[in-house]
């Protein structure tokens, strides 16, 4: 068995919660130092303000939830969050955390149906919503056909605006806040620290998303490992919180690792590209945590030469693979005005909390395209196609990866655990990778048939089969140029059958519009929807999607906003 181990030597764990870990006794940080603040307004909340909000809410989860006529919590409870970022997520997020809650986290674009298949399948009994998702958090209890006096003892309006008018009739969290503090977090400690704290939902190649299940171990392990290769310094560096908290980047890199460092992070409610420039010239953005359609409005935007993007010192690109021609084109656009920031890679995935490999400034440009070497206390494997024998030297392989960062499991979901996570601790990434002489590993392609545009190959076959008139389904990811990653094309076969090629694209543009109703934005047929006669299947009634793929690539087929796409195999 050829293993591959970090050359880092890992700094101990501590077997303990992640609230214990976030507000150790012996913080070095001052506690007057901004912890997180309002990109629109400036508002600011301080550590220590962060601390006692947080400890004030937990208490009430624990103690004071009930007696405003919400739901009975109990420690190991789950509880849902439904928000876009704003400031109040933090403190709900550390606060159900010192309470010994799991928390599990939403997309705020997700529709009814989405949002009730992540609160029964995590077993949320309560739901943070922001006051602008109300009605669709309403409209998700009404799909589980649950009462409206069971759904007022469930919702908790997350806002943290005191004396903004609240929604009437719903428990608010300024209500939470002021009636006690915990004496001490809820404990973790030894074995129990194993036990789960975080639950993200991940994409996968068949059914609904997935409940990844991060232990407070993985957490801190995962802050602990970053810490030690990460360049950003207290006092010195300032991040920008744009990417989504519900995502497992923002629930740990922004909600978690960076207070743990010191550094502030600058909300932003939603990504705009030109208010996303704007904040790094009005806040001295230092450091910027990206992801590839990020770095193509670095490349392209117009707006990017019209603000000062000079206080900018590094960029970390991750989520999806950086081409090298992108990184190029960022880099050249930056230095043109004059800003000095390397870019690097990061590579990982939600099953191991996320990060896997990172590299640091000096190999900037020496290993573009690569995603860098393994974090301390990790180990890789590259497996052939046979799932037994190890890649040879130079050959490329299916990346397995073992380490104190990987996932527990997939909550309520035995065989799609036993599919990735082996007994032995590996877990396969379905990504297939290479490695050089010197420890840095490149993605190379996919073994898996996953969408990387945030989409769910099954899950939109499911809806697309609803629909009165398409027979068939089949989805598959086609490569977007100028948004740097995959969108979703759908293959639909008409009910009755189309003749001409006009009957063929009108009835594509209208799928699209009904699907839009029925699924979340990131999952909108962008790719667009292509009518054919029949779907490719095996004998078995399998899709055989790598024909819908090469089929694919020999399209021209307008996409809205990018006529040039490639298909990614």
């Amino acid at each position: 068995m050829r293993i591959y181990k970090s050359s880092l030597t890992p700094d101990p764990i501590p077997e303990i919660s992640i609230a214990s870990y976030l507000y150790s006794q012996h913080d070095p940080i001052p506690p007057s130092s901004p912890a997180f603040v309002d990109a629109d307004t400036g508002r600011t909340i301080t550590r220590e303000q962060l601390r006692v909000l947080s400890s004030e809410l937990g208490w009430s989860m624990c103690n004071g939830l009930v007696k405003l006529g919400g739901a009975k919590l109990a420690r190991g409870d789950t509880v849902a969050i439904f928000s876009p970022n704003c400031l109040a997520y933090p403190i709900a997020v550390h606060g159900c955390f010192m309470a010994g809650l799991r928390v599990t986290v939403a997309n705020p674009s997700y529709k009814p149906a989405e949002l009730a298949h992540q609160f029964k399948d995590s077993s949320a009994k309560v739901l943070f919503v922001h006051p602008t998702l109300l009605q669709m958090a309403l409209s998700m209890f009404k799909v589980m056909k649950i009462g409206f006096k069971e759904v007022k003892r469930r919702i908790i309006i997350l806002r943290y605006d005191v004396g903004a008018p609240g929604n009437s009739g719903f428990i608010q969290l300024e209500k939470l806040l002021g009636k006690g503090q915990l004496v001490l977090e809820e404990i973790f400690d030894g074995a129990l620290s194993k036990e789960t704290a975080l639950i993200c939902y991940s994409s996968g190649t068949t059914g609904k998303p997935k409940g990844v299940e991060l232990m407070h171990t993985n957490l801190i392990a995962m802050c602990t490992i970053l810490n030690q290769v990460n360049e950003i310094e207290h006092g010195k560096d300032r991040t920008l919180g744009f990417l989504p908290f519900y995502h497992i980047y923002g629930a740990v890199l922004l909600l978690q690792f960076f207070f743990k460092k010191g550094i502030p992070v600058i909300v932003m409610e939603r990504f705009d590209a030109v208010e996303f420039l704007k904040n790094i010239e009005k806040y001295r953005i230092t450091f910027a945590t990206c992801v590839p359609p990020i770095m193509v409005i670095l490349a392209r935007h117009p707006a990017a030469t019209t603000f000062n993007l000079t206080s900018l010192k590094l960029l970390m690109c991750g989520a999806a693979p950086l081409s090298a021609s992108l990184q190029h084109a960022v880099k050249a656009r930056l230095d043109s005005i004059g800003v000095k920031a390397p870019i690097v890679q990061a590579y990982g995935m939600t099953e191991a909390a996320p990060s896997i490999h990172f590299y640091g400034t000096q190999d900037a440009e020496r290993k573009v395209g690569a995603v860098g070497k393994l974090l301390a206390g990790m180990e890789a494997r590259l497996v052939l196609e046979d799932g037994i024998t190890d890649a040879g030297e130079g050959q490329q392989g299916e990346l397995w990866v073992r380490g104190p960062i990987v996932m527990k499991g997939y909550l309520n979901n035995p065989s799609a655990t036993k599919e990735c996570l082996l007994e032995d601790g590996w877990l396969k990434t379905g990504d297939i990778a290479t490695v050089d002489d010197e420890g840095y590993f490149r993605i190379v392609d996919r073994r898996k048939e996953l969408i990387k545009y945030k989409a769910f190959q099954a899950e939109l076959e499911g809806v697309l089969l609803e629909h009165p008139e398409i027979a068939d389904a089949g989805v598959v990811g086609v490569y977007s140029d100028t948004e740097a990653t995959e969108l979703p094309r759908a293959y639909v076969v008409h009910l009755k059958g189309l003749r001409t090629n006009k009957e063929k694209a009108e009835f594509g543009k209208q799928v699209q519009e009904w699907m839009r109703s029925r699924v979340a934005r990131h999952k909108y047929l962008r790719g667009g929807v292509v009518v054919i006669d029949v779907i490719p299947k095996s004998p078995s009634g399998k899709i055989l999607r790598r024909e819908l793929r090469e089929r694919a690539k020999s399209e021209a087929i307008a996409l809205g906003v990018d006529t040039q796409s490639r298909t990614k195999l």
